[in-house]
């Protein structure tokens, strides 16, 4: 069979040459196509249900929001395992799929089954899906460089500038921001107060979030003219918390600043950011979404980094936490430079045991064919270039060089023995 082989081969050099050049462009191909990424992604197929129910205890929460929904989604197709995780106001419940499915399709169905589910919830509990990104999806970290503001004031603009702005970009999942103190309005009620004005905390929770609010009205005609009719009410500065009118007393209207004090405050930090030892920063990480290209990924989110740096206030840049496409790129040169080394060292060799350069042109031509047939297949399986299947090709590539060695100079052997019984023949027949 391999005689067929070589023979049909010989007899059709052009068709194998086109042949060759055929799956060498298509190999090239491939490598363009072929998401690269720096490590494998080895995680589960699965989708996160956040659900967020703040001030309740890790019981209450696990008996009505993380028990109803893990009951209510086992009956989802596809599906291989469901777990539940409640903690301090907030649930989290894995599900995850079997490996063949698109996890498109997955996110889809539980939606679906979220808007049954959500009505044994309690009154205002609305659970969402996680983004849609693997274990390994965190390939790109930065943090801003604004040493003349303060940390809310970073905070602030990288949540409502910088990651709104990167979200954007093709192939980003989610920008998480970390670092800093959320502003948020603090009222610090005195209780004291509260039971002389005969006023409940609940009434001051409500009454704050009924007076933060725009109202609409009709339309109002004269002379020939319409005018929309709109209360604008919501709140600008803390001045217009403390105003909020809460109840009456002995005819007197009872304020918010009557019974406590308003603020501007940051949320409760459950930890904090630092960069090499020097202090705190303000940062994002950028997770890709799955079966996306990490390079390409990256390589976007930096370029739209310099359209949004543009915006930024004066003296504040951004700072590279991590960068994976670095690993990714020396995981590339590595590939690169073994099959290069290879190359021009087998070269060498064929060029002084046998002086003949057609078979050193045969390895030379072999081993970047064998490299594309390779990407070819990671394609067609739909696995990704990472450091394992790289590393891979590059020790593979010391076999071919091998195997390339040893059939030239077996195939120039047997023609040296054929050459030499047809001279000897042609001896006997002149003798």
């Amino acid at each position: 069979m391999v005689q067929k082989l070589i023979e049909l081969a010989l007899k059709n050099r052009l068709i194998v040459l086109l042949l060759s050049g055929l799956l060498f462009a298509w190999g090239i191909y491939a490598v363009k196509q072929n998401p690269i990424d720096a490590i494998p992604d080895l995680s589960e197929n699965q989708v996160i249900v956040f659900t967020e129910w703040m001030g309740r205890s890790p019981q209450v929460i696990e008996d009505q929001v993380t028990y109803p929904l893990v009951s209510n989604l086992q009956g989802i197709p596809k599906i291989k395992n469901i777990r539940g995780s409640s903690m301090f106001g907030m649930s989290f419940v894995y599900l995850i799929f079997e490996d063949n499915t698109d996890i498109y399709w997955a996110r889809t169905r539980v939606m679906e089954r979220l808007n049954f589910a959500q009505q044994l919830l309690p009154q205002g509990v609305s659970p969402s899906l996680g983004p849609d990104g693997t274990g390994v999806g965190h390939v790109f970290w930065y943090h801003l460089d604004a040493p003349k503001m303060d940390l809310g004031e970073q905070r602030a603009l990288q949540d409502w500038y910088v990651k709104l702005a990167l979200q954007t970009v093709s192939g980003v999942a989610e920008v998480a921001s970390f670092g800093g103190f959320e502003k948020q309005y603090q009222l610090v009620i005195d209780p004291v107060k509260l039971q002389y004005y005969n006023v409940s905390l609940m009434d001051v929770m409500n009454k704050v979030k009924a007076n933060n609010n725009d109202v609409g009205g009709r339309k109002f005609e004269m002379a020939d003219m319409a005018y929309i009719i709109r209360g604008l009410g919501y709140i600008k500065n803390k001045e217009d918390i403390e105003n909020i009118a809460l109840t009456n007393y002995n005819g007197v209207p009872v304020r918010v600043k009557d019974i406590g004090s308003v603020q501007m405050g940051g949320d409760l930090r459950l930890g904090i950011f630092d960069v090499d030892g020097k202090g705190e920063v303000v940062g994002g990480i950028v997770v890709m979404r799955y079966n996306e290209n990490a390079n390409k990924v990256i390589e976007a989110v930096k370029a739209k980094m310099k359209e949004v740096e543009k915006g930024l206030p004066q003296g504040v840049h951004f700072k590279t936490s991590y960068d994976r496409s670095t690993l990714i790129q020396e995981a590339i040169e590595s590939v690169k430079g073994t099959l290069l080394e290879e190359m021009i060292a087998v070269s060498i060799i064929v060029l002084i045991f046998l002086f003949h350069w057609r078979s050193a042109l045969i390895i030379l031509i072999q081993l970047p064919i064998s490299v594309a047939l390779g990407f070819i297949l990671l394609q067609a399986f739909g696995i990704s270039s990472n450091i394992m299947s790289l590393t891979g090709i590059a020790l593979a590539i010391g076999v071919v060089v091998d195997d390339g060695i040893v059939m030239v100079e077996n195939a120039y052997r047997h023609l040296s023995e054929a050459q030499t019984a047809k001279i000897q023949s042609s001896k006997k027949s002149a003798l």
